[in-house]
């Protein structure tokens, strides 16, 4: 039996007022509410805007906002785990 297994990718993000987005490298184009990431919806505009691309686009990282997401995780809709909701 063969298992396939598909390792997302982010090529571009950007954030609207409500949500975080994130294109793949496959074209698709994910919206995520900034509301299941309390540290990025209570951030400025401009803070979000500063992060890095990690683990070549599978993950994102905000240093000042001591935030990381995975692209899985945004694609699985997994909210953030560290803070009571």
């Amino acid at each position: 039996m063969h298992t396939l297994t598909k390792e997302y990718v982010a090529v571009k993000v950007w954030f609207d007022a409500d949500s975080i987005w994130v294109k793949l490298d496959d074209g698709r184009q994910l919206g995520v509410p900034l509301a299941y990431y309390p540290r990025l919806l209570g951030a400025s505009p401009e803070a979000r805007t500063k992060f890095e691309m990690s683990g070549g686009g599978r993950g994102l990282h905000w240093d000042d906002l001591d935030e990381d997401l995975s692209v899985e995780g945004l694609i699985n809709g997994i909210p953030d785990l560290t803070t009571k909701r």
